[in-house]
């Protein structure tokens, strides 16, 4: 089978593709193969998408004021990196 997604795909580009998957296969008139295809294809735009939020969210700071208001930058923390 080829690959129909292309690589380096911008996180944008395969959101909006993932739309038009999403819309084709609701709308009911896909064939059995093309329903196959188009999964498929959702599915690694999906898995490209989240690891290129992974991606981001490690190299995110947020802005913290503490007590003393000094303002200070902390890594970006994910419900999965809390205990």
């Amino acid at each position: 089978m080829s690959e129909t997604v292309p690589r380096k795909m911008s996180f944008e580009k395969a959101m909006a593709r993932l739309e038009e998957i999403v819309q084709r296969l609701e709308s009911g008139q896909a064939s059995l193969d093309e329903t196959i295809r188009l999964f498929e294809e959702g599915k690694r735009l999906g898995q490209d998408c989240r690891r290129q939020l992974t991606e981001v969210e490690k190299k995110i700071q947020k802005i913290v004021e503490k007590e003393n208001g000094e303002i200070a930058l902390e890594d970006f923390e994910t419900d999965e990196d809390k205990p």
